[in-house]
């Protein structure tokens, strides 16, 4: 279905969408629930905006893998304080989402938020890949992490992925790393493991005189509190929080990602109004900046428009980073972004009032 078909006919089109079944074959095969679940009388998750109803069954599994039922109750599924996550040492620069902005570039908040005041040559970023994620997008760039968290599923937990808490602290204390950046799959689901660590490494930062940024890449549909938990250790370590918004109409938004639009846009409002307030605390550094895939066909100018005139309402030195796209996953009938296309939604995003605009990934255009 077309983006416009979505736009005028949302109803019918997302039932052509959903009878497809494409996205729920390929989840089912690798061991998660093909749909957000819906048990009767089962246990509410409060994590994200999907607030799962998980069957009371052994080992049944919310949406995004991370959590399942287990003695009578929600547990992560590898236990408390452990998590199915990798990680590994990104040397700056990195290619990240707020590389045009973050600390580790630009030198921006030295002496309190970076150790130099130009590029941080020779230190590193720790970029810790969760697996698991509230949402299923069709084009997600970064499938393997539904494997990974489908295996979690299957074998009760017990796979080569599992990390303790602590030891992501240790990791963190490595004297190169500068930032630490929480992606996958999605930060969300594990916010309890990760928040358990980045308050241990601010801490010791704080003690040490040290430098430990915490970032965040997420899709932004959390439950508020663990946003507002989230943003604010961001805040005080001279991190940035990247909400990935996927798109502004709902239908369009449901048909990519697999989750009630309706309420995934609205939580997204509330949470990127929740941590731009939060910003305003520490101006020399944004703390909310927001990415948004091209598409190509979906997320076109008018997606793009609607969410900068939204952004631009909260504070219009929020950046806006559009990223192009290549084909991966479930969508590999579409090419990478056109030239034109990218252009278009620059022009859209400075019209609608945001200063500070940037396409990422510009390799990739058509």
């Amino acid at each position: 279905m077309c983006a416009e078909c979505l736009r005028c006919r949302p109803s019918e089109s997302l039932r052509v969408v959903k009878s497809l079944g494409v996205r729920e074959g390929f989840r089912v095969d690798v061991g998660l629930p093909a749909n957000v679940p819906r048990s009767e009388g089962g246990f509410r998750c409060g994590l994200c905006v999907n607030e799962c109803l998980v069957p009371r069954e052994e080992g049944a599994s919310g949406f995004c893998g991370a959590w399942v039922f287990r003695g009578g109750g929600l547990v992560p599924v590898s236990g408390y304080g452990r998590a199915v996550v990798e990680w590994y040492f990104d040397p700056h620069p990195t290619n990240c989402v707020a590389a045009h902005f973050c600390p580790a570039v630009t030198g921006a908040g030295f002496p309190e938020f970076a150790v130099r005041p130009g590029l941080e040559e020779g230190y590193v970023n720790l970029a810790v890949f969760f697996a698991g994620c509230g949402l299923d997008c069709v084009f997600c760039q970064n499938w393997q992490h539904k494997v990974m968290a489908g295996e979690a599923v299957r074998r009760g937990g017990r796979v080569p992925w599992v990390r303790d808490w602590s030891e992501l602290v240790e990791a963190a204390m490595d004297p190169r790393v500068t930032c630490i950046c929480y992606f996958g799959g999605d930060p969300g689901p594990h916010a309890p493991f990760a928040l358990r660590a980045s308050n241990e490494v601010v801490r010791r930062a704080r003690e040490g005189g040290l430098v430990k940024r915490v970032c965040w890449e997420t899709n932004g549909v959390e439950h508020p509190g663990l946003m507002r938990a989230m943003a604010r250790l961001s805040l005080i370590s001279g991190g940035i929080v990247k909400v990935d918004w996927k798109a502004w109409t709902p239908s369009v938004y449901e048909a990519l990602t697999g989750v009630n639009g309706e309420k995934a846009v609205k939580r997204l409002m509330v949470n990127t109004a929740l941590v731009a307030r939060m910003g305003r605390e520490r101006p020399e550094i944004p703390l909310l900046t927001v990415s948004v895939l091209l598409v190509p066909e979906y997320v076109d100018a008018e997606e793009v428009r609607r969410i900068s005139e939204y952004l631009a309402s909260l504070d219009t030195d929020v950046p806006l980073v559009l990223l192009a796209f290549h084909p991966d996953h479930l969508m590999n009938d579409v090419g990478t972004t056109p030239r034109r296309q990218a252009e278009e939604c620059v022009r859209e995003a400075r019209n609608a009032g945001l200063k500070h605009v940037y396409v990422g990934n510009v390799w990739l255009l058509q």
